[in-house]
């Protein structure tokens, strides 16, 4: 791998111990992948952030890192925490997590990371542009800035994604360069797509079938950004999908090469079927919706069908801070937990504890949680759009 006479001092040492054992690690990296060269990081997105996730090894690596004096060279946001940072007392979350919980997040702001813990860092101040080489690791940001967006970056891992931070580099590698952005199988959809939960069905089922592929849809018609991260979010989530196409809406579609593919033709009825397979049970214990992260659009959806009612049985719906204040400025939070609900900040129900809480069966409308939370959070799932799971809640 060519290196330039500043990134041949990381390696040599001469910007620290931190440094040069890091950037050792990209090396590695972009040998294994066959880089030819290190290029420069836009901005990163750490994972790795929830005491559920990383546990007592993490907590103890990220401290002694933070400890070293570790410090961020470019923008980097972080994936959600386990838990609400300011209101988990409120909402119930278990107090030694909380601690531990707490002291992760202090060591990465020592490090100069914004503490800003969300999947969606795109609508929360970290806004890749067209083309623009990124190091970020939560699956769905990944396939969000990658094909919605046209940003370029692979899957990075936790470590990888911290070392590029720190760096401020990036292997160039994979999705980096435009040949390996070309479709590798076209997908037909001829079913009718209404929901987020529609397209987290979708997701889930094409993830299944192509695994790691390239999909180009066709057939897909109108579809606003949050039904776009619902789809790629279940993608990543059930086959490793980190980059898609669809004709006609996503910036690269016009410019890659999609003929003479292997064609997929995805039936309505196959969209019944998977959320046949997702849906574990009936009547849950909690209604959690946002993963990925709600919008703003979606935080006034909910607010629209619980204005003047009464939840009896609890609901979430998470969202990163700064889509909460705005909430909290716009009246949506205030009818939210007027009728019973709660915005919960900063988390997620696939990396928060709530198998701890009291909750065995989770009401979901999406698919990557679908997906992740009986392994994860030991939750039997119920699957389904959010006009249902509402209605089913209401008193």
């Amino acid at each position: 791998m060519y290196l330039n006479k500043d990134e041949e001092a990381i390696l040599n040492g001469e910007n620290g111990e931190v440094m040069e054992r890091l950037f050792r690690l990209l090396v590695r990296l972009g040998e294994i992948y066959e880089a030819e060269n290190m290029i420069p990081a836009g901005s990163v997105q750490v994972a790795g952030v929830s005491y559920k996730s990383v546990g007592d090894p993490g907590l103890a690596f990220l401290e002694d890192l933070a400890q070293q004096n570790a410090k961020v060279k470019v923008l980097t946001f972080l994936n959600p925490a386990g838990m609400d940072l300011e209101a988990w007392k409120e909402i119930g979350f278990p107090k030694d997590f909380a601690e531990n919980q707490l002291r992760i997040m202090d060591a990465f702001k020592k490090m100069g990371i914004v503490i800003t813990s969300t999947c969606t860092p795109y609508l929360a101040g970290n806004l890749p542009r067209f083309r623009e080489h990124i190091a970020w690791s939560e699956s769905s940001a990944v396939s969000f800035s990658n094909s919605v967006i046209g940003a370029r970056t692979n899957r990075e891992g936790g470590p990888s994604a911290l070392a590029a931070a720190i760096c401020g580099r990036t292997p160039n590698y994979g999705l980096h360069l435009w040949e390996n952005r070309q479709p590798t199988i076209a997908i037909h959809v001829d079913a009718e797509l209404t929901y987020a939960a529609d397209y987290g069905a979708l997701g889930y089922y094409v993830g299944k079938q192509v695994k790691n592929k390239i999909p180009y849809f066709t057939g897909i018609t109108d579809a606003n950004t949050d039904l776009l991260k619902a789809l790629g979010a279940a993608m990543a989530a059930s086959g490793a999908v980190a980059l898609y196409h669809i004709e006609g809406l996503t910036p690269e579609a016009d410019l890659v090469t999609s003929e003479n593919l292997e064609k997929i033709t995805v039936s309505k009825q196959d969209i019944q079927d998977t959320y046949a397979t997702l849906n574990k049970g009936t009547d849950p214990d909690i209604i959690i919706l946002g993963c990925p992260h709600a919008s703003l659009r979606e935080i006034a959806a909910l607010s629209e069908k619980v204005n003047g009612k009464k939840l009896k049985k609890p609901v979430w719906i998470c969202t990163s801070r700064m889509m909460k204040e705005a909430s909290n400025r716009m009246g949506f939070t205030e009818i939210i937990e007027r009728a019973g609900g709660k915005i919960v900040a900063d988390t997620c129900m696939v990396v928060s504890p709530i198998e701890q809480m009291g909750y065995k069966k989770a009401g979901v409308n999406s698919g990557k949680a679908a997906n992740y939370m009986p392994g994860f959070c030991k939750q039997e799932v119920v699957f389904n759009n959010i006009e249902k799971l509402i209605a089913g809640v209401l008193e």
